[in-house]
């Protein structure tokens, strides 16, 4: 393997990283030098240097191999989150290096969870950085990079290849330079009109530039203690569940019904299966929360329970409502939702709807082929067929998920953390959602986790934002020869 090249294209995405941390740094100057513009400056510096280094002594190389593109892909996201910490780290505060650590890989990986127990004590240049690693992380650091930097010539395939999964492909019909730039022009245009949306109903600028980077991003991260119930606003609340649930629709869909063209969101069934539970497990949650009495009137049950269903299922993790004190029916529908997620091709995480509905669809084939053994059945999802190896992998995925789920909340269980608290972490990480229940419910935060476990459930971050088997192949290498 040609290491030389892997740390040639590192290097460039970590070029991109800097660029964010000067805007960044430049919020901080144009905000009357806030505490955090030299954290900022310094880690631009520092970011840069290191990304530049590979430029000047590695020559360039786009004959790439499908284990150089995973290893660029991975290492890419790592360094990433190492380097992202340096901002936090150096500004100091509630930032030791595991909580800056976390904090990073947190804001990557559009996970959202949070160690800071007063997320408003941080300057603004240090905020938009914090929403910056959303924005940045929630389409894909290579992917965005790829984009952006000129002159990637053939390794775009190899690269885009390893960053997107087959699922999330189904829906793309087009070339990987094409697909690159529909992905852009759907993930900017939405961030700008929400912003523009939150600016026209009385949000600042400034927030609402990071709520839309945290909302698009699917992450969470808010610049406000109390996430979106700071703004006490139902306005503000149904945009931001507008562009959630259109976040978690895969990007090919939503470009191709902007272009009037016949794959759009109205004809896909995943899209349908994706709506269908939202309103279902809405329908549950209010429900729960009418029965246990936490709302006095179907309407706020119904305004809340939305909310924290649509922000838990598209893995966004913004609050309109502490759900510290919700029954326990809320509360495993929720945890379903974090779960399945949005679909393939979106920014959101988990198993995906795609997965779980053509699950659904292998469950029935199979009863059906023990009814009539002679049968030929084929499962066909938005009108194609689906292989066998497709659902196989499909399959294969969820176990994995659920594998990953047990071993995490075992060890999590060790280091003396009550059930719901260890099971809720491990999912949210999984997932990529933020918040979980028990001790970290909406509104609290993972501050007070061993240390052991923030480092545990960083990495249950970076392997469920890589769909587990581009992680896997890191450490199977030797085994490509």
């Amino acid at each position: 393997m040609k290491f030389g090249v892997v740390i040639r294209y590192v290097g460039l995405v970590l070029l991109f990283n800097a660029a964010f941390m000067l805007i960044s740094a430049l919020i901080s100057l144009f905000n009357g030098l806030d505490t955090g513009f030299y954290p900022l400056l310094v880690s631009f510096l520092i970011t840069s240097i290191i990304g530049s280094f590979p430029l000047i002594f590695v020559p360039n190389d786009n004959n790439l191999s499908n284990k150089e593109s995973y290893v660029i892909v991975t290492m890419a996201w790592v360094m990433s989150c190492l380097l992202g910490m340096l901002p936090y780290l150096i500004w100091g505060g509630e930032f030791s290096p595991t909580n800056a650590w976390f904090e990073s890989t947190s804001g990557f990986t559009t996970t959202g969870a949070t160690i800071l127990s007063d997320v408003e004590a941080l300057p603004k240049g240090l905020l938009f950085w914090r929403a910056s690693t959303h924005w940045v992380g929630g389409v894909g650091v290579v992917l965005f990079a790829l984009v952006i930097l000129p002159s990637m010539g053939r390794m775009k395939m190899s690269l885009s290849s390893a960053e997107m999964s087959m699922m999330a492909k189904d829906n793309f019909r087009y070339t990987t330079k094409k697909i690159l730039k529909i992905i852009v022009f759907i993930y900017v245009g939405l961030t700008l009109c929400e912003t523009a949306a939150l600016m026209l109903v009385g949000m600042e600028p400034f927030d609402a530039v990071t709520n839309s980077f945290s909302t698009v991003a699917t992450g969470g991260f808010c610049i406000r203690n109390q996430s979106i119930m700071y703004y006490h606003s139902v306005v503000i609340e149904i945009i931001v569940m507008f562009f959630m649930i259109l976040s978690g629709i895969h990007m090919g869909l939503v470009y191709a019904t902007i272009c009037g063209k016949r794959n759009n969101i109205f004809r896909s069934e995943v899209t349908r299966f994706y709506i269908l539970s939202i309103v279902i497990c809405t329908a549950i949650v209010a429900a729960g929360l009418l029965m246990n009495h936490n709302y006095p009137t179907f309407g706020e049950a119904i305004r809340y329970g939305t909310f924290q269903v649509v922000s838990h299922i598209t893995t966004t993790g913004f609050a309109s409502a502490s759900d510290a004190l919700w029954p326990p029916l809320a509360i495993i529908t929720i945890i379903y939702c974090m779960i399945q997620c949005s679909m393939a091709g979106s920014t959101s995480g988990g198993i995906k709807a795609d997965r779980v509905l053509l699950m659904f669809k292998a469950i029935r084939a199979r009863m059906l082929k023990l009814q009539h053994p002679n049968a030929v059945i084929r499962i066909k999802q938005n009108g194609v067929t689906q292989d066998d190896g497709m659902i196989n992998a499909a399959i294969l995925l969820v176990v994995i998920y659920l594998l990953s789920a047990l071993g995490g909340t075992v060890l999590l269980t060790a280091m003396n953390l009550d059930l719901l608290t260890s099971f809720t972490a491990v999912i949210s990480s999984l997932s990529n959602v933020g918040p979980g229940f028990g001790k970290i419910s909406n509104l609290d935060n993972f501050g007070a986790l061993p240390a052991a476990a923030k480092w545990l459930l960083t990495g249950l971050m970076l392997f469920g934002r890589l769909e587990f088997f581009g992680f896997i192949h890191i450490f199977m290498l030797r085994s490509w020869k």
